[in-house]
């Protein structure tokens, strides 16, 4: 990874009207790695990826792209980044090979790298078999496989992805992941915004929660769940007496969900873990089991924003 952001942004609002939709924002993306801003419906995330793709002009605040400056550097930046929205940018009445010969002359892609471009991502993104076929008789899976494709025709460094999942099934879903993790092994940083909780735990370095305007919470995963009350130590035993002598030697525990185990409230860590350990070893107890709970980035995003992820 570079020294040098990837992405920076210091102090980014952006209103239409009467309505703020970004108060002040600041972003720091170390290259190489995957930032997931989260936010309910209207909070500005696909407004902050219009703006930092270049699409869309900010009221104020500073932004550089691979260390360049959108409002002077732009053709640059256009040349570095790639970006695939919410909704697949494909010609149906084109086939897939189509679709992507036409992105790589638009590039300017020299004929022979361009063919050689194209059968490559055909083959990465497991289209070949499709590869002829109009994209309208695609499955959804297939047309976001095809327009994550086309994004990376020009291999850019830094790739927007905005909710680049929506509305797939599953297993499609998780493929779209596999690519995500295999373009960011190669040095690639993405900028992800998703209606999936699971997937920002899944993939991202660090997560922002954006709401009203505002970025509200930021840092990794683990790091998120602990703002959130309700992490425990949950200790299995073999029988009722070792549960109730496990109970004195812990005060604060309270009954786990399942039969002859307690739950301690704990934020977890290996520090934790060792306490506990120590606590049932100096009373001659033996768990037979031991294991973290935390919070999920549901319970994170509900205490933070006051409203459930089903907004999203």
């Amino acid at each position: 990874m570079s020294d040098q952001p990837a992405i920076s942004v210091s102090g980014l609002r952006k209103a239409f009207g009467d309505n703020t939709v970004l108060d002040g924002i600041d972003i720091s993306v170390p290259a190489g790695s995957v930032f997931a801003l989260l936010g309910p419906n209207g909070s500005g995330k696909t407004t902050t990826v219009k703006i930092l793709s270049t699409l869309a002009q900010p009221d104020s605040g500073e932004i550089r792209i691979a260390g360049l400056d959108p409002a002077s550097d732009r053709d640059a930046i256009c040349a570095r980044i790639g970006l695939t929205g919410q909704f697949a940018a494909v010609d149906t009445l084109l086939t897939g090979r189509e679709n992507l010969t036409m992105v790589a002359r638009l590039r300017h892609l020299p004929k022979h790298q361009a063919h050689e471009r194209v059968e490559k991502l055909l083959t990465d993104f497991d289209l070949v078999d499709a590869a002829d076929r109009r994209v309208a008789e695609y499955s959804g899976g297939m047309t976001r496989r095809l327009d994550l494709a086309m994004t990376l025709v020009g291999e850019p460094s830094i790739i927007f992805l905005d909710e680049p999942t929506t509305g797939l099934d599953p297993r499609s879903r998780r493929t779209v992941w596999e690519t995500v993790r295999g373009l960011v092994a190669r040095g690639t940083t993405i900028f992800l915004t998703t209606q999936y909780l699971e997937e920002a735990d899944h993939l991202a370095d660090r997560i922002a929660v954006l709401d009203r305007g505002r970025i509200v919470a930021e840092g990794t995963a683990a790091e998120l769940k602990q703002l959130v009350p309700g992490g425990h130590i949950r200790i299995g035993f073999a029988d009722a007496d070792d549960r109730e002598r496990a109970r004195r030697a812990f005060s604060s525990s309270v009954d786990g969900q399942e039969e002859n185990s307690l739950a301690v409230p704990s934020g977890g860590g290996i520090g934790a873990i060792r306490d506990v350990l120590s606590t049932l070893d100096a009373a001659g107890i033996e768990a037979t089991g031991i294991s973290v709970h935390t919070p999920d980035l549901d319970d994170v995003f509900l205490t933070i924003t006051g409203r459930s992820a089903a907004t999203l």
